[in-house]
């Protein structure tokens, strides 16, 4: 008897190297799940290559992406991790994608944001902030993993989407200092009547400041329907004690704008963190 066949998922890395035991990692985690509808994951081999900082030059990690984005034979492509790298390829990479492209789901989150930002403003396929196959390295990691491969396997039930989202309302998600860079440049998309979902890791209070400031003071954000605060992880020691905590900064510059404060958000650099499929 036939089994059913899931998704066919091609991970590339657009910003940094992919630890290149995790493709074993994933396949034994795999091997776990059920036979009916389980994925095949296929690793582009550019996610192994190493250009300084990068998971090779910016040449090779657009067609790689391209490449991957305009085969057919692919259901999703899924960012093996962040870093930095993935804004360097928008304008490379959106004028080469064709109609296969826009049939595909996109999941990432973190510098993954930049281009799953610019993918959304073009009209690109489905796009999703939601946990990497480089999440299987952290702590819990591995249903951060399996909640991203649920997800691209179609499921959308408790535990896997943002329990907060609302049907019917336009919802992103970002990283909160990516989507502050992405002001002014091609890349942002028209967030107007959006949720926006944020979270930051690894910056100190007064980055926070400084980035919720800057958002919610430009025109291309003031029209979000409101700000919901993911978790701020790793937050550096202000010296001296910056005074408030995120969710008092993120209060404050909302109340400034005049945008809707909605509370905490389930999402974040950790294995908890939640899908938040874009529009």
């Amino acid at each position: 008897m036939a089994t059913e066949r899931g998704p066919r998922i091609a991970v590339v890395a657009p910003s940094n190297r992919v630890d290149p035991a995790l493709p074993d990692r994933l396949a034994a985690l795999l091997d776990r799940l059920p036979a009916a509808g389980r994925p095949t994951l296929w690793f582009h081999p550019q996610c192994f290559e190493s250009c300084g900082h990068f998971a090779g030059p910016d040449a090779t990690r657009a067609r790689a992406f391209v490449e991957v984005a305009n085969d057919p034979g692919f259901d999703a492509v899924w960012f093996g991790r962040g870093g930095y790298g993935s804004f360097r390829l928008v304008e490379t990479v959106l004028p080469a994608l064709g109609a296969a492209a826009r049939a595909k789901t996109y999941l990432g989150y973190s510098d993954g944001g930049a281009l799953l930002a610019a993918l959304y403003r073009a009209g690109i396929g489905r796009v999703a902030h939601g946990p990497m196959p480089a999440d299987l390295g952290r702590p819990g990691g591995e249903a951060a993993v399996r909640r991203g491969l649920a997800f691209l396997c179609g499921a959308r039930g408790p535990g896997i989407l943002e329990p907060g989202l609302v049907p019917g309302q336009q919802a992103a998600a970002f990283n909160l200092t990516i989507l502050a860079h992405l002001i002014g440049t091609p890349a942002l998309p028209d967030l107007a009547g959006h949720l926006l979902l944020l979270e930051e890791v690894s910056e100190p209070h007064y980055r926070i400041d400084r980035c919720l400031g800057q958002l919610v003071s430009s025109p291309a954000l003031r029209g979000v329907a409101g700000i919901r605060l993911g978790r701020c992880s790793a937050i550096p020691p202000n010296d001296p004690a910056f005074g408030l905590e995120e969710e008092e900064i993120a209060r404050f510059w909302c109340a400034r704008a005049g945008i809707p404060y909605l509370g905490r958000a389930d999402i974040g650099h950790d294995a908890d963190n939640k899908v938040v499929p874009f529009g």
